[in-house]
């Protein structure tokens, strides 16, 4: 059974900088993909980052590019999120989801190339 557990999440000021973690576990991930997503309060979850494992080929969101970067460690089996110049509309809780490779045909942007989900970690940028 395939878990993710988010953590690294908090409160930092506008400019500031954050890194999440998403420990991976139940299988091996060397060929699946990675995303986070955001979902601010009342609003739908948004497409953040993607990262193919095995490749480690990246896709960002055009709202986040140049500030955030994802990584992946394969001796630790987790997924970084480095965020750097935060800004108020950055407030969200974070999700990570790993996708198997069966969905390669969905565009990696997309929730549903993703079946399994953390239960996510706040992130709150104070102006």
């Amino acid at each position: 059974q395939v878990q993710l557990a988010e953590s690294g999440g908090g409160l930092v000021q506008a400019g500031g900088s954050l890194k999440l973690s998403c420990e991976a576990s139940g299988r091996t991930f060397s060929d699946w993909r990675m995303g986070w997503f955001r979902q601010a309060t009342g609003d739908v979850r948004d497409f953040v980052a993607t990262i193919r494992w095995n490749s480690g080929n990246t896709e960002y969101a055009n709202s986040v590019k140049g500030r955030f970067a994802i990584s992946r460690d394969s001796a630790k089996n987790t997924v970084y999120l480095q965020m750097n110049s935060l800004k108020p509309e950055d407030t969200a809780v974070y999700y990570c989801a790993a996708g198997d490779p069966r969905l390669y045909y969905i565009p990696p942007n997309s929730q549903g190339r993703y079946d399994y989900w953390g239960q996510g970690t706040q992130v709150t940028v104070s102006s």
